[in-house]
């Protein structure tokens, strides 16, 4: 009884993905942070990470109930709860419904009203419009709604200050940016697969060579990009001394992706990618708080 149990319980939270909600809940987190020169209001950081987190959860268990069918035809994904039956479809519904309208109501009542409405819109952009239509729809499904998936920092941002600022829009770019030879890389890595299943995604439409092209020339518009909170005086030195190194070794391997013909290239640019965005954030917080320390 106990094991049948424990095995339901992780089956929810496998909808939810948790590991990419943790990874978004760290940029948010570092939004809050990077939102105030002091600390955030305990509150805030309780209920607003709580509240994205629920929304986020919804979002991917929508995500998981659009997919089924494509995940029961693909290797990683096929092992998934909706595809073996272990959770059916209403389950999955009221599961999702009960996990959105509860951040929704935390964030709306416990942070501010524009921090759940932009999460509504986000939980939309990405469960609906990407899930259900852009992903079926054009080889640019992932640069297009990726801008869904670059929000949480604003979040974290509106969650402290109730207003969207510049800097805040700076770092959903940066996420925005490198959301493309992130997934592009694994999109390589899963060709066969998405072909099975009939995704149109870069690497089946426009050849695997082209998409290498690309992660290789957004990983230099990346390294760009990440330039511009030191431009900006968002961060300091310390910020731009270890984005540059962090750009540097992502752009080797985008760099051995396009120009290697090693199998192993693209699982590992993939790999490294989520390593990088997760100290990127972190760069961003400590630079941010050690600035103040000097100063």
């Amino acid at each position: 009884m106990n094991i049948a149990i424990t095995t339901h319980w992780r089956d929810y939270l496998q909808l939810c993905k948790p590991r990419v909600v943790l990874l978004m809940l760290v940029t948010a987190y570092v939004g809050m942070h990077l939102a105030t020169p002091g600390l955030v209001p305990l509150h805030v950081i309780i209920f607003g990470t709580l509240g994205i987190a629920l929304a986020a959860g919804s979002a991917a268990v929508i995500n998981h109930l659009v997919d089924r069918r494509i995940d029961a035809m693909m290797g990683r994904t096929r092992r998934r709860p909706l595809p073996t039956g272990k959770i059916n479809t209403a389950n999955a519904i009221t599961f999702a419904i009960a996990l959105g309208i509860s951040g929704m109501v935390i964030l709306a009542t416990l942070v501010n009203p524009l921090t759940a409405e932009l999460t509504f819109i986000t939980l939309l952009g990405y469960a609906f419009f990407y899930t259900m239509f852009l992903k079926r729809a054009t080889p640019q499904n992932i640069v297009i709604g990726g801008a869904a998936g670059a929000a949480p920092p604003l979040l974290g941002w509106t969650a402290v200050t109730g207003h969207v600022n510049a800097d805040a829009l700076l770092l959903v770019l940066i996420i925005f940016t490198w959301t493309p030879p992130h997934f592009w890389s694994l999109a390589i890595h899963r060709q066969a697969e998405y072909a099975k299943a009939d995704i149109p995604m870069l690497p089946v439409t426009h050849g695997i060579r082209f998409t290498k092209l690309n992660i290789f020339l957004y990983t230099l518009l990346l390294i760009a990009v990440t330039m511009l909170p030191f431009v900006t005086g968002m961060s300091g030195f310390i910020y731009l001394a270890g984005a540059l190194i962090l750009g540097l070794v992502f752009l080797y391997h985008a760099s051995r992706l396009l120009f290697t013909h090693d199998n192993r290239a693209a699982i590992q640019t993939f790999r490294y990618s989520i390593i990088y965005m997760l100290l990127m954030f972190i760069l961003l917080l400590a630079d941010h708080y050690l600035q103040g320390m000097v100063l």
